[in-house]
């Protein structure tokens, strides 16, 4: 299994662009799961074709939530796939998947704690006023978690997903909403990862300089660099 970045604001690998927003691919098995899809299609399908990535191979598509910077790419992908099928978090607005149904994709609605595929899960809407999903993939080394921006809590996903499965957990990678964080709440953070056994940690997107840097320090050679470009495959960690 490998997890390629697509779309980010941190630049990793040359001749990708860049911008505000995260999207991820999961290649395990013969099928390919999109993660998001960042905040501009032509970013997206750019970053794609550079990497030699077929948008019509896509067969599955999760997003968090409804934010433009995890949705916006969405209509440029399916204007190339148009069968794709989308799960997304059930209080998604109707319109938007009345938009998805329009140009020929399928809905899959999350609500709880969900089976996404064989061995992906999501662990079903958590938060408040913004209600997102994450994506939990169960491998033979320990759970990865993939967020799109944890506004219900990086930590309170974690928690969720170990609750719910009972299963160690081997890598969080995605966007940790601690771009605004103080350097004390951070580090509460970080040792709560430490506390919930999490090995290995790839913070990107929104979740700042600041937490990338307390992440690195803490974390050493189980931290992450994370951007557009990065390519993470299972096997080569420990």
């Amino acid at each position: 299994m490998k997890m390629v970045i697509l779309y980010d604001n941190y630049p990793y690998k040359k001749g990708l662009l860049t911008g505000w927003g995260f999207s991820c691919l999961i290649e395990a098995e013969g099928k390919r799961i999109l993660f998001d899809t960042g905040g501009d299609g032509h970013i997206l399908l750019h970053n794609m074709r550079s990497l030699a990535i077929d948008p019509k191979a896509i067969d599955l598509v999760v997003l968090s939530h409804p934010h433009g910077d995890h949705t916006g790419g969405l209509s440029a992908l399916m204007g190339v796939n148009q069968k794709v099928t989308v799960f997304l978090p059930r209080s998604f607005p109707k319109g938007f998947k009345e938009d998805i149904r329009r140009l020929g994709g399928e809905v899959k609605e999350i609500s709880g704690p969900s089976q996404i595929w064989d061995g992906f899960y999501s662990t079903g809407e958590m938060g408040g006023w913004i209600k997102e999903q994450s994506l939990v993939i169960h491998t033979p080394k320990g759970m990865v978690i993939i967020t799109g921006c944890a506004h219900p809590g990086v930590v309170n996903i974690i928690r969720r997903a170990k609750e719910t499965w009972r299963k160690e957990v081997l890598l969080v990678l995605g966007g940790f909403h601690l771009a605004w964080a103080g350097e004390r709440e951070i580090k509460g953070i970080v040792s709560d990862f430490k506390r919930l056994g999490v090995r290995y940690a790839a913070p990107c997107h929104c979740s700042g300089d600041l937490a990338r840097e307390v992440f690195r320090k803490v974390y050493g050679q189980n931290f992450i660099e994370v951007g557009v470009g990065k390519e993470i495959r299972i096997e080569e960690l420990n």
